[in-house]
């Protein structure tokens, strides 16, 4: 990408001196905006982008104070804290030095000046102000993108064909630009196959950003989407950088997409169609280059129906539109899913690996899932230090009951449907040992002979 030239504001009252600083500094092959008004000045730096300013601090209202120059600096810096200003005067003074670099200048030049001098300066200033603005870039998109390491860290497991399918999908899809709707169950794993296609995609080498639309508010939409300048709202003490300018040339992720707020969809679409927005505060208009993935597990055509989702939104969001199935529809990945997150936790927490009984494996494969990979993460979690021995078994697991469904007596052992029985009567009976030995119609010992042959 070929880099723009530097854009420097000049203000004086003395259009020999805008001249003269305007021949020189296009000579240096930047780009140079003059004004002769102060109030020129922030009209300015509100609407475009500037990479340095240069002001006189002294202009018609007297000539040698500068405090014109210096109510100046503290409007510019009230309205960007970072951008570099330096002073000029010919009625120079270590005192109004001082008091230019309290307000926020970054340095001084006296009149008449030295040509090699001031471009000196000009290049230094332009150099740490780019590199101020790229530290505050990384401050706020290392506080955003931890979520996005974590689901990175995660491994894709498709061992079954409506999985590989659906990666299949996602790997051809990632080296196009278009945006992509992911729908499904809550837990299904849309924001780990969003990272994925991030990953696969030529944009991988820029910002993966996540955002849960669910947790920002009406009233912070546009500043935490497109950020907000300084002294914006009560309490915006600093400049914020918006999560689409973190995102710029990367992909930003928007997670549980149907819960925009209605009156702040028309503000994402423009982003979408224009690829501009300004932030709050602001005049400025900045473009953005961005690839959009979101994902959902409403039904936003019926949103679309009651009018709680703009049609036009959705035609921008589903380009393509991939479904993820949820985990009792993928069951050849339950138990590998379940391996991962095995090795995955004992790693974690520093422990010996173990393994599923037999017994154990038929109830996870049996069980409905509601909650998804999410769930079985959490369960495999506490099923880990529940565990008495080297295995996890179906006590270990904990699954409620009312979701277990499929076992398969003809292919179980007579030891699993034992193990199966019991369990079922356990719970049936609300974990009452004398009712469940009854409803068996065994002994108290034969009962407690199995209890310990399955560790139950």
């Amino acid at each position: 990408m070929i880099k723009q030239p530097a854009s420097i504001l000049i203000a004086d009252d003395d259009s020999n001196v805008l001249t003269a600083l305007k021949l020189l500094l296009k000579s240096e092959s930047f780009h140079v905006t003059t004004v002769e008004q102060p109030h020129d000045v922030l009209q300015l730096i509100e609407r475009k982008s500037f990479s340095c300013v240069i002001i006189d601090l002294n202009y018609h209202r007297d000539t040698t104070s500068g405090q014109e120059g210096f109510e100046l600096l503290a409007e510019i810096k009230k309205r960007d804290e970072l951008l570099p200003v330096i002073v000029m005067t010919g009625f120079s003074s270590i005192e109004i030095a001082v008091e230019a670099m309290k307000l926020g200048a970054v340095d001084f030049i006296q009149k008449p000046w030295r040509n090699n001098d001031l471009i000196r300066k000009v290049e230094t200033q332009i150099t740490l102000g780019e590199l101020a603005q790229r530290g505050n870039r990384l401050a706020q998109e290392n506080a955003l993108l931890k979520s996005a390491e974590q689901l990175n860290q995660q491994q894709i497991v498709a061992d079954s064909p409506t999985m590989k399918s659906v990666i299949s999908q996602i790997e051809k899809l990632a080296f196009s630009d278009m945006n992509i709707l992911f729908t499904g169950e809550n837990g299904t794993g849309k924001s780990m196959l969003a990272s994925y296609l991030h990953q696969c995609s030529t944009r991988s080498e820029h910002t993966f950003l996540s955002v849960n639309m669910g947790a920002i508010t009406e009233t912070l939409f546009e500043s935490e989407m497109f950020g907000h300048v300084k002294g914006a709202f009560t309490d915006s003490k600093e400049t914020r950088i918006g999560r689409f300018e973190l995102a710029d040339n990367g992909t930003i992720f928007l997670d549980e997409i149907a819960n925009i707020p209605l009156s702040q969809q028309a503000k994402l679409l423009r982003v979408l169609e224009e690829r501009q927005f300004e932030k709050v505060g602001s005049a400025k208009t900045q473009h953005v280059n961005v690839r959009l993935v979101s994902a959902t597990n409403a039904n936003l055509q019926a949103m679309v129906n009651t009018h709680d989702f703009r049609q036009d939104l959705l035609y921008r969001l589903n380009t393509v539109e991939i479904h993820i199935p949820s985990l009792r529809d993928r069951k050849q990945d339950i138990i590998p899913l379940a391996n991962y997150f095995i090795g995955t936790f004992c790693e974690k927490y520093r422990l010996e690996n173990k393994t599923f009984s037999e017994s154990a494996k038929t109830a996870l494969t049996g069980y409905l899932w509601p909650g998804n990979i999410r769930e079985l993460s959490h369960i495999v979690e506490r099923a880990l230090f529940l565990s008495q021995d080297d295995a996890i078994h179906v006590a270990d697991l904990g699954l409620p009951d009312d979701n277990i469904t499929g076992f398969d007596f003809e292919k179980a052992t007579l030891d699993e449907i034992e193990a199966y029985v019991i369990t079922q009567r356990l719970t049936s009976f609300d974990q009452k040992v004398q009712e469940t030995i009854d409803s068996l119609g065994i002994s108290r010992s034969a009962y407690y002979r199995r209890i310990e042959k399955y560790r139950l």
